[in-house]
């Protein structure tokens, strides 16, 4: 990413790049003993740090989701364990404890309650955790704890993933200067409602945690909840932030500047790692962001942008590089929003395709330069009032579906 023109300085180290931060990864050979790869990582904040998470709003939730949520009403979180390869999802009690023992593990070795570590879990559904490959590596992962070692945890919690998601930035506060740092995975199952993703962010700025909870809640509805691959919602999609205050800054509480500055620039990086996602899909070839205008309400605009970047005949237009400004009429009537059809604009990077509810004079040509590009934006302005809303996309390819035929089969034979 250019630093050019960014609102923020960006700075490396990812999750350690805040001070007190250190993390680390090893190789565990979680989804395959013979295909041995970063697998398992740890963050760690050497003091207290005020925590605050979102987690998937599947009725359905992996045994770490669970298990994070009663470990949170502790309010004294220091750890974050996590592991690619395997979900720890419908797996039952032995889930539970599964999870419990990675929690217990990890704070054995750190001299923590096991309530003040979390855990994470993304990969394969359904397959019981191979703890005998897992148990093992903790001393080994707490062991080699350091401000280094972002890019190997980055990697650690990936799987469908083609590269690692990492951000860090340097923020002024007041008389000093705070550090965010993230990293995230995702590139299938995305459609988040609080799409598979994780995301752990850490800064060093002292924030209350009542103050810390509304950031996160407000920014994630912003951010994560923007973007779609394919309108899958997870198992176990989580967001968690912990704020260390060893920046020295004076605890942020509810309104002023400096509140609103926090608020921004952690809204600043979701969006980064949310677009890092989409950009990321599996097998996808186009970035596209549905912007939707003139609702009625914001709910409208909601429904219909959210619509239109879930269709799987838009998203196979756009795979082909086809303007196909006829789809994206359908989906908006099944939408369930508030339209009139004769009142509909539809534009493609700002070249207009169809104004009201027909075809517009635009050559089909310059329409199909625009869907060709890797990035382009497509907005819809209904034009029976002021509300607005937007989403992040990808198109859907042949490659998608072959990539995600045997997910299952594949480990279970193994």
């Amino acid at each position: 990413m250019s630093s050019r023109n960014l609102p923020y300085r960006l700075v490396e180290g990812g999750v350690t790049a805040p001070a007190g931060f250190l993390s680390n990864a090893v190789q565990c050979g979680i989804k395959s003993a013979a295909k041995l790869r970063l697998d398992l990582g740890l963050i760690y904040s050497e003091r207290p740090a005020v925590t605050a998470a979102a987690f998937t709003s599947n009725k359905v939730k992996a045994a770490p989701v669970k298990l994070c949520q009663a470990h949170l009403r502790s309010n004294d979180i220091r750890a974050v364990i996590v592991n690619s390869g395997n979900a720890n999802a419908c797996t039952g009690p032995r889930g539970i404890c599964d999870a419990k023992a990675m929690a217990s593990a990890a704070a054995g070795q750190l001299d923590l309650n096991p309530t003040q570590v979390l855990v994470g879990s993304t990969g394969i559904i359904g397959l019981p955790m191979p703890m005998e490959r897992i148990t093992p590596k903790i001393p080994e992962l707490v062991k080699g704890l350091s401000r280094s070692k972002n890019d190997d945890i980055a990697r650690a919690i990936m799987t469908s993933d083609t590269k690692p998601k990492s951000i860090s930035i340097e923020v002024p506060l007041g008389s000093k200067t705070i550090r965010i740092g993230a990293i995230a995975k995702g590139a299938g199952m995305i459609s988040p409602s609080m799409g598979t993703m994780l995301c752990y962010i850490t800064t060093d700025a002292a924030v209350g945690l009542a103050e810390l909870k509304k950031c996160v809640s407000s920014c994630v509805q912003t951010t994560f909840n923007r973007i779609t691959i394919d309108g899958d919602t997870s198992t176990n999609d989580t967001v968690v932030v912990m704020a260390n205050g060893a920046a020295g800054n004076r605890s942020i509480k509810a309104g002023g500047s400096q509140c609103e500055t926090f608020h921004n620039a952690l809204e600043w990086v979701m969006l980064q790692m949310a677009k890092a996602i989409v950009g990321d899909g599996e097998r996808v070839t186009k970035f596209v962001e549905v912007i939707v205008k003139g609702a009625a309400t914001h709910m409208d605009a909601r429904r219909v942008a959210e619509t239109v970047a879930n269709s799987l005949l838009v998203k196979c237009s756009w795979n082909g590089g086809d303007a196909n400004w006829g789809r994206i009429m359908h989906a908006i009537g099944y939408s369930r929003a508030r339209i009139r059809e004769d009142l509909i604009d539809i534009f493609f990077d700002g070249h207009i395709a169809t104004r009201n509810g027909i075809a517009a004079n635009t050559p089909v040509e310059v329409l199909r330069k625009v869907v060709a590009k890797k990035e382009f934006t497509v907005t819809i302005d209904l034009n029976i009032g002021k509300a607005g809303y937007n989403v992040y996309t990808s198109d859907l390819s042949q490659e998608y579906v072959d990539f995600n035929r045997t997910e299952y089969a594949a480990p279970v034979k193994a």
